[in-house]
């Protein structure tokens, strides 16, 4: 049992005698028993963060990548966007010997891609005529791209609402030559 003991043992010599008095006692055990009551309260009625995280739709581990078909893909819906070293963003609309716009170093944020993204997806929804047909999005990080640049594209996806995207791992000599700035 948990007590305070509070008052001297009056051991003291000599001087006036005194009427010895009784020792207060403190009993704690209900003052314990409570405040292990509170954080059992706040431990179990506390919610924690989840972590935020966004869903990416990943191939099946049992597909065969022989088994897949080649789709063809009208280049004025594709957008590719390349990722290199040092925040380094190009993109270019359509095919790269023919292309619709760019390509174009752009930045990250409101005023770069993000700007590009929602312009060029109003285009194509005027092309096609349909929002079901919206624009599709290529993007190419290099090896030498930090994954916060992956990140921050990927993000601005889901910003801009643009449905269907994809992560390419491969690059063409043209695009790695534009990449580096030859």
């Amino acid at each position: 049992m948990a007590e305070l003991n509070t008052g001297d043992d009056g051991g003291g010599k000599g001087g006036k005698v005194r009427s010895k008095k009784s020792n207060a006692k403190v009993d704690l055990t209900a003052m314990v028993d409570l405040a292990f009551l509170l954080i059992t309260f706040f431990m179990l009625t506390t919610t924690l963060s989840k972590p935020q995280s966004m869903s990416l739709g990943l191939p099946d581990k049992d597909d065969d990548p022989s088994k897949n078909k080649d789709i063809k893909v009208d280049e004025n819906r594709t957008m590719t966007v390349l990722l290199g070293e040092n925040n380094k963003l190009v993109y270019y609309m359509g095919l790269l010997a023919t292309p619709i716009g760019g390509p174009k170093d752009m930045a990250f944020g409101k005023d770069g891609i993000r700007k590009e993204l929602l312009s060029r997806k109003v285009s194509v929804v005027e092309y096609t005529g349909s929002k079901d047909k919206g624009m599709i999005v290529i993007i190419k990080p290099s090896k030498k791209s930090k994954y916060k640049n992956l990140v921050d594209i990927l993000d601005e996806m889901a910003i801009t609402g643009v449905e269907t995207y994809a992560i390419v791992p491969e690059f063409t000599p043209e695009e790695q030559k534009l990449l580096e700035g030859k």
